[in-house]
């Protein structure tokens, strides 16, 4: 942690309000819409309610609702959905906002959704109350604003502070402000209530929701994804901030916690007091600073509730008034000390209704013993695994029935607890002491009698510890990242806490505080007596105070006034004062039990959204997701995973309590020959038995021997890495279990690549020989690369195989990081310690293979060899072939295996194990140190670590975003435009893996990268060669319809000239009068007439297809209906009209391959020459429907639609492409203007061996073109033809719209807006139309 003695921040005094740059402003823009923006003085958080979309989510359903805010019933559950964006602040931001009001603010506690409404709470009023150490501060909050995003309604409804009401300023606010003619009441006054009644606490330095312990040691880390939800008040309103966070890039989200705008609060009590140096246990002669005593409380959330609204446990193991209390003292010669409990109700079924008798409420059990077992088990099973061993004081009354029942209940529950272990007590992590506090504090000694309990707790408080952290003075080397040379304090943990003392009596308020008082003064005692100093009575007198303000304030949250005894606790004897005091507070308490505490459950349980039909508000940002979801696409541009030169160190060392080798030379085992001139990284150093294992110091934590052994450690590493080049290496971190110990140097220069540093413990027992058994761990990140080191101590004893294997087990489960992250969650892994596995062989069979070296038979007889093999412990890791000797048992002092009466067999107890693909072992061997009975281990590794390049990762980052801003446009939450259409798909992912996101006019999905959609369709083969597959036209024209037809049908093939109509003529929608086309094509001497050119100028250019689903009822009704095109003359030819001259986008079709079968399905007539197709020759004519039936573009795609209307149409300038320039690889077709046209695809069907592939082209035939036979002949004569004339034809009535082919409309995609479908192939009396006619489909 960075700071300086003399910076602003340590001049601090209780009440002051937070300092200018943890402040912001509230603005508003009314106009076009509505937006509120929070901004500090470099970045601006903006949200704006989507009125569009408040039902999108909830129905999943993409419609629009009315955009006016209705007033419909709470019963509703409908998700609020808002719009957030977060930006660097400018004028231009910022030129339509105000201040909504003139007040600064300190940040927002979230969002919250009532009554359709969604309103923003932010904090308007703080001041500070507790300094932890220097930059880490804590403020109270005093009062909170709630602002509507969706509605000016309540802007002016102003809550005064009821103190101010007789003020100058009361009435100035009144003014149109506070009063109205008809009052209005805002729905979140008794959130409001709630909220700044002095109970809540934030802090924008640090984690306030995690104890110290769980948090990293510098105060410059800060990470709110770590917050612990179960202290965290406001997680279900942060929640939607939270998650838009994590959309974030580093960068962004680096900016907003710097901003301080996200709060996190919890509730319950926090002070600190200032202890002059003078009074200081712990004085410090650099500096005339003061040290900081501290005590917080957190109340948890889960089962949060009122005195008898909220008693024992849930389901999940939650309990009623649950709270931990942290006692911190900071000194200035840079020591942290910290020391947590916990408190909480009977973890039993039980329920208490108040009544107006004080004392006489009636005590209900409402689950049987069995049935509670299981809700039992998981409370103190979160119990453990967050602090460890538990051990419970219980303060009930022995004498007091329903106390008695609840006492009796509780005691079951410990004794049937998996924790408690029966049988084996020294492996127990459950505890329990019952004390009945009434009974022991009746004498004439009054309360001071409590402080007996110390005799039955002493031995949990030696073996618990305490949390300490030291500053370490190390001088930072440049690095290879700019770094300058410089000293930079920074804290180094040293211990941490082990396990935890739960308290209750029955309400865990009165009784609870006192003991609770006496538990955290033994802390304090037992750490400065490990440092050889004592605390003054002026030092206990401020201890005693905290605690004092402690119990009263968790004591009005609960039961609605101060805590009882409470003079006792400040004092230390109980006067007559104190005890009237506590009878006019019991009084006091039956008022608000019986009829206030109901509407306070209410608010409580709507502030933690756990009322029924209560729906979260959901932010998205359209940029921020987008850009998010690329990055994560396109991670291979920026990360790669590199061979780097990074060793790791690993030495593992059973001390057998001896602090003789301390002063001895340790080269051997620290500076092998094996490394040469390797100069690792990392190295990690794993002691067991740092301290005798006696009764005395198995319960004694005390981290002196640990920092002894440190410092032999650097001196080693000082003398032997002293040369030109080489780094100096720094302690990163260490842990002590109590014999186990664990300390990881690494080089200074490395230092820029650590990050996430974490450390714990896991005790496998509580007392006996098992409380110096269990594990330390620390874990990091190397670049991008997690790894955990863990060196553990399990069972002794040679047939004890299954307890290491259970301690393994315990250990590997148990052990947790920040996170709940656990030690299998790293990508590497390294377990060395002594794990206590021997060897199973006879003593003179295993000395005589030792003598001779016979180290196959040895490890064929290894307990933990055995015991990997069969999957029993630690199972997927790997051990390196051992090539040396065993290293336990010796005798002191010589290479002599054990010669006592005991006479142990050798073994390999200390060992090197790892997991992990990314780790290379290089060495693994013993050193020759012989001061204690084992020998100590190391390994070398090689690790390939994951590096992100965090610049190229930042500039992709911000190159997407600002191409998405641009292609999303104003669709922001500070959009300046009316809101469109398009914001309600923005933010919709796809319904259904595989299938892409929703489409609006601006995105098509099928336009993806301008690049048109293809389809990959293979038909099957026909059955035989005498029949060929074609597109079941049976189908329903609505892909997505249950049906039993299938895709594809066999359709006879036959030799005859009918053959080349086989296909059209199945077709439902056009009907080949085949006598019609032979006969046309026969006589070819007698040229047919065609019609005149057509002419752009007379009908509108833009072609169309015909609208043939339910879309087509839903065209603009502003539009006027087209006219009729002309009657059909039964005696007119068919015209052939070249696409050449045409404004529209119709494109020549391509020629058929030249594999194509002698049975085509289009083409010229039998024996007619084909056109060989090349890449410039004109391909063969085809037939057209005359000019007069093109017309506008129609989502189906498949059938034209004529519309005469010029509103509705916009004609193209005349564009002639050249056949080879129609399409480019399936891309849009530009035209003048800038716009662009998608041509609609086709099918082509080719012949080859009997089989027939269908692929979409993007190049087609004029819309409404039929290719026929018989009409190749006259290629020449119809181009021309159709230049020269147009037809002059009457109008024809519209007819309804025809369905087209199942699988032609699949292949279709929509393209232009819905115009009015109009039928225009259809017949009015059957009547022959030269050579084809249209039918509608049976």
């Amino acid at each position: 942690m960075d700071y300086t003695f003399n910076s602003p921040s340590t001049a601090l005094w209780p009440g002051q309000p937070p300092s200018s740059e943890k402040s912001s402003q509230i603005l508003i823009r009314e106009y076009p819409h509505r937006a509120v923006a929070i901004s500090s003085h470099s970045h601006a958080l903006i949200l704006r309610h989507s009125t569009t979309t408040t039902e999108g989510i909830a129905n999943g359903s993409l419609t629009a609702p009315p955009s006016a805010r209705p007033r419909l019933s709470t019963s509703d559950n409908v998700t609020s959905k808002c719009m957030v964006e977060f930006s660097p602040t400018s004028d231009k931001l910022l030129a339509d906002y105000h201040p909504l009001t003139p007040r600064p603010i300190y940040g927002t506690l979230g969002l919250i959704s009532i009554e359709r409404d969604v309103f923003l709470c932010v904090v308007t009023e703080a001041s500070r109350v507790a300094t932890l150490r220097p930059g880490e501060t804590v403020e109270k909050i005093e009062a909170v604003q709630f602002f509507c995003l969706n509605s000016a309604e309540y802007d002016d409804v102003v809550a005064l502070d009821p103190d101010d009401l007789d003020s100058d300023a009361a009435s100035v606010y009144g003014q149109g402000l506070g009063r109205r003619d008809v009052p209005v009441e805002h729905p979140c006054q008794e959130l409001q209530k709630l909220l700044s009644n002095g109970t809540f606490y934030y802090s924008t330095d640090f984690d306030v929701t995690n104890r110290m312990q769980d948090r990293p040691a510098d105060a410059a880390s800060f990470d709110i994804e770590n917050f612990d939800e179960s202290f965290l008040w406001n997680s279900y309103m942060i929640r939607p901030l939270v998650l838009f966070r994590s959309r974030l890039q580093k960068r962004e989200r680096d900016a907003l916690d710097a901003s301080r705008i996200l709060t996190s609060a919890v509730r319950g009590f926090c002070r600190s007091w200032a202890i002059p140096q003078t009074s200081a246990p712990l004085s410090s002669a650099k500096t005339g600073l003061p040290s900081y005593l501290t005590v917080i409380s957190r109340l948890s959330c889960r089962r949060a509730g009122t005195r008898f609204n909220s008693r024992g446990i849930d389901d999940d193991g939650n309990v009623a008034n649950f709270v931990e209390t942290e006692t911190i003292y900071w000194s200035p010669s840079g020591v942290v000390f910290s020391y947590a409990q916990v408190r909480g109700s009977v973890p039993v079924f039980w329920e208490q209704a108040a009544g107006l008798l004080p004392n006489q409420q009636k005590i209900s059990i409402t689950r049987s013993a069995d049935g509670t077992q299981p809700a039992f088990d998981k409370h103190f099973s979160e119990l453990e695994q967050a602090y460890g061993a538990v051990h419970v004081i219980n303060l009930l009354s022995a004498t007091k029935p329903g106390e008695y029942e609840l006492t009796s209940l509780y005691r079951r529950g410990v004794r049937n607890c998996p924790l408690s272990r029966p049988g084996e007590r020294d492996h127990a992590l459950l505890r329990e002491t019952e004390y009945d506090f009434h009974a022991e504090t009746k004498g004439p000694q009054g309360y001071v009698a409590a402080n007996e309990i110390r005799r039955y707790i002493e031995d949990s408080a030696d073996g618990f510890a305490y949390y300490l952290a030291q500053e370490s003075d190390e001088a930072r080397q440049p690095t290879g990242g700019g770094m300058n040379d410089h000293r930079r304090r920074r804290y180094v943990v040293v211990l941490q806490q082990e396990g935890v003392f739960r308290t209750n009596c029955l309400d865990c308020l009165d009784r609870t505080n006192l003991i609770q008082t006496i538990i955290s003064q033994m802390a304090v005692e037992s750490f400065l007596g490990h440092r050889g100093e004592r605390a003054l009575s002026d030092f206990w007198s401020r201890h005693a105070n905290l605690w004092a303000d402690n119990g009263d304030s968790l004591s009005k949250i609960y039961a609605g006034t101060g805590a009882l005894k409470s003079s006792f606790t400040r004092t230390g004897k109980m006067s007559l004062a104190g005890a009237i005091a506590d009878v006019r507070k019991s009084a006091t308490r039956l008022y608000h039990n019986n009829f206030t505490d109901k509407a306070r459950q209410i608010t409580i349980d709507t502030l933690l959204g756990r009322m029924v039909g209560q729906a979260p508000v959901i932010l998205f940002d359209p940029i921020s997701d987008y850009v998010a979801g690329e990055l994560q696409r396109r991670s291979g541009e920026f990360s790669s995973t590199e061979k780097i030169h990074m060793q790791v160190y690993v030495g593992t060392f059973n001390l057998n309590g001896r602090t003789d080798g301390i002063n001895e030379d340790l080269s051997a085992w620290l500076w092998p020959p094996e490394l040469g001139s390797i100069q690792p990284e990392v190295i990690a150093i794993g002691f067991q038995e740092i301290v005798e294992l006696n009764p005395q110091q198995i319960m004694n934590s005390d981290p002196t021997r640990k920092q002894l052994w440190e410092k032999a450690i650097r001196r080693t590493l000082d003398r032997h890495y002293s040369r030109e080049g080489d780094e100096k290496y720094v302690l990163l971190r260490s842990g002590q279990l109590v014999g186990a110990a664990l300390c990881i140097f690494v080089k200074a220069s490395v230092l820029h690549n650590i990050k996430n540093v974490e450390g714990s413990v896991k005790k496998t027992g509580m007392s006996g020989i098992a409380g110096n058994k269990g594990a330390v761990a620390i874990r990091l990140d190397y670049a991008n690369t997690p790894i955990c080191f863990v060196t553990a101590h399990l069972a002794a004893g040679f047939a004890n195989y299954e307890e290491r294997n259970r301690d393994y087990t315990t250990i590997d489960h148990g052990l947790r990081f920040q996170r709940n992250r656990g030690i299998a969650d790293h990508d590497s892994v390294i377990w060395f310690g002594d794990f206590n596995y021997r060897i199973g062989l006879g003593l003179e069979t295993a000395k005589e293979a030792v003598k001779r070296r016979d180290l196959e038979r040895l490890f064929e007889n290894d307990q933990l060899n055995l015991q990997m093999v069969a999957g029993l412990a630690f199972r997927f890791y790997s051990e390196a072939r051992i090539m040396f000797m065993p290293t336990y048992k010796f005798d002191v002092g010589t290479d002599e295996y054990d010669s006592s009466e005991k006479a142990r067999i050798p073994a390999w107890t200390d060992r090197i194990l790892r997991k992990g693909s990314n780790l290379r072992q290089l060495t693994y061997t013993s050193a020759p140190l012989r001061f204690s009975d084992h020998r100590p281990v190391y390994a070398l590794f090689e690790c390939t670590v994951s590096i992100v390049n965090e610049r190229l990762r930042d500039k992709i980052s911000r190159d997407i975003y600002e191409r998405r801003k641009a292609e999303v446009g104003g669709d922001t939450a500070n959009l300046a435009e009316n809101e469109s259409e398009d914001e309600d798909l923005i933010g919709y992912d796809a319904i259904e893996p595989g299938l892409p996101p929703a489409s609006s006019d601006r995105r098509k999905w099928w336009l993806e990268n301008g690049k048109m959609a293809r389809s990959s369709i293979s038909p099957p083969k026909p059955d035989n060669s005498a029949s060929e597959i074609s597109p079941n036209a049976k189908r329903p024209t609505n892909p997505h319809l249950p049906t039993d037809e299938p895709d594809w049908v066999n359709v006879p093939r036959s030799e005859s000239r009918m053959s080349s109509f086989s296909s059209l003529s199945t077709s439902p929608y056009e009907h080949v009068n085949h006598s019609m086309l032979l006969s046309s094509s026969a006589s070819s001497s007698v040229p047919r007439k065609l019609p005149p050119p057509y002419d752009p100028s007379a009908l509108p250019a833009k072609v169309g297809r015909l609208q043939i689903n339910d879309d087509a009822k839903t065209s603009r009704a502003d539009s006027a209906p087209p006219p009729p095109p002309p009657r059909r003359q039964a005696t007119m030819g068919l015209g052939s009209v070249s696409s050449s001259p045409t404004p529209s986008i119709q494109q020549k079709r391509k020629p058929l391959s030249k594999s194509a079968t002698p049975s085509p399905l289009v083409g010229p007539k039998p024996g007619a020459s084909q056109e060989q197709p090349t890449k410039h020759k004109s391909p063969p004519p085809v037939a057209k429907k005359p000019a007069f039936l093109t017309g506008s573009a129609s989502p189906a795609g498949s059938i034209v639609s004529a519309s005469l209307n010029p509103d509705t149409t916009r004609h193209r300038p005349e564009m002639t492409p050249s056949p080879a320039a129609a399409t480019r690889n399936g891309v849009a077709i530009p035209t003048q203007g800038g716009e662009t046209t998608s041509p609609p695809p086709r099918f082509q069907r080719t012949h080859t061996g009997g089989s027939m592939s269908v692929a979409t082209q993007s190049v087609v035939a004029p819309s409404g073109g039929l290719p026929l036979a018989g009409l190749a002949g006259a290629a020449a004569e119809a181009a021309a033809a159709a230049q020269e004339r147009k037809p002059q034809l009457p109008a024809r009535k519209p007819t309804a719209a025809v369905p087209v082919s199942a699988s032609l409309a699949h292949t279709q995609q929509k393209k232009q807006a819905p115009l009015p479908a109009v039928d225009l192939l259809g017949d009015d009396g059957g009547v022959e139309m030269g050579a084809w006619e249209a039918l509608k489909p049976s």
